[in-house]
């Protein structure tokens, strides 16, 4: 009989269908970005901050890299910023995890360009730990600060027993007209 030797990092059905789904919606916005009005931001994944220790003898990645976009659709009565987003990055255990989703959040101005935003995250994730990597359905809150151009994202995740610790997690937020 031959031994075969599963990689933790490989994909599954489901999972190729998940992110050939974003990538069709990506596509899709991109193909008709004349008639939208809005932004498109490059998402840098980078670093998580574990509240809840690791277990006696384990550590906790918090260097969540990884990337992906959002895409901020124009601003509602001056206030609401709805959105939707996609991106990849390595867990808390270094394997590969994906998510989808949009919410909106309300936008604060300051001077010179300043924003805070403050709302909720509706999404679909895949985790090697959750299901064995099915797409799994959640809600966050969200924040954001900073300009037009360059903010950072910051996401809470609280402790949900007994598969994730409390977690602050941070990504930053490039707007892609930084590029022209």
């Amino acid at each position: 009989m031959k031994d075969t030797i599963k990689n933790e990092n490989s994909l599954t059905p489901v999972n190729y269908l998940f992110i050939t789904l974003s990538l069709l919606l990506l596509l899709s916005l991109v193909a008709s970005r004349p008639a939208q009005a809005g932004t498109w931001n490059l998402i840098l994944n980078g670093k998580a901050i574990h509240i809840t220790k690791a277990p006696s003898g384990e550590t906790y990645n918090e260097n969540n890299w990884g990337g992906g976009f959002q895409y901020d659709f124009d601003e509602i009565d001056g206030k609401w910023v709805p959105f939707i987003t996609a991106s990849g990055f390595k867990d808390s255990f270094k394997r590969d995890s994906y998510n989808a989703g949009g919410g909106t959040m309300r936008r604060f101005k300051f001077g010179q360009g300043w924003h805070f935003d403050a709302g909720v995250y509706a999404f679909a994730m895949t985790r090697k730990d959750v299901n064995n990597n099915s797409p799994f359905l959640g809600v966050l809150p969200v924040a954001s600060v900073g300009t037009d151009m360059i903010s950072v994202n910051m996401t809470y995740i609280p402790k949900v027993h007994p598969k994730f610790a409390e977690i602050l997690f941070f990504q930053l937020k490039i707007n892609t007209q930084i590029f022209n």
